[in-house]
């Protein structure tokens, strides 16, 4: 069982930053891959980016060489550093963890936390 619980949404300025962290409670945290999925109103929920375990990284397209995953296993957090940031990143982000390696399917990804806001202003 896993806890996930998302934090550091706001709004923020186009070409600006914020960093998300999700705190995770429960056993074995190491062991799980992590993600950041984001819905905005009117579309679907989209896989932002991905880590596993070992540390193996995914980024969707739209923003690779913007967005930086990283998790911290010691203080069970994942974290999301934005960078550059545009207006149609925004949405309400939320955290998840899976079982599988790596997975991009909504489906693979057994606990979410509640979500955070993120809006970027143009």
């Amino acid at each position: 069982q896993v806890q996930l619980v998302e934090s550091g949404g706001g709004l923020v300025q186009a070409g600006g930053s914020l960093r998300l962290s999700c705190a995770a409670s429960g056993r074995n945290f190491g062991a799980y891959t992590m993600a950041w999925f984001r819905q905005a109103p009117g579309k679907e929920r989209e896989l932002v980016a991905a880590i596993s375990s070992g540390g193996v990284t995914y980024y969707a397209d739209s923003v690779k060489g913007r967005f930086t995953i990283s998790r911290d296993n010691a203080k069970n957090t994942l974290y999301l550093q934005m960078n550059s940031l545009k207006p149609e990143d925004s949405a309400v982000y939320n955290c998840a963890a899976s079982h599988e390696v790596l997975p991009i399917r909504v489906g693979a990804y057994a606990y979410w936390g509640q979500g955070t806001q993120v809006t970027v202003s143009s």
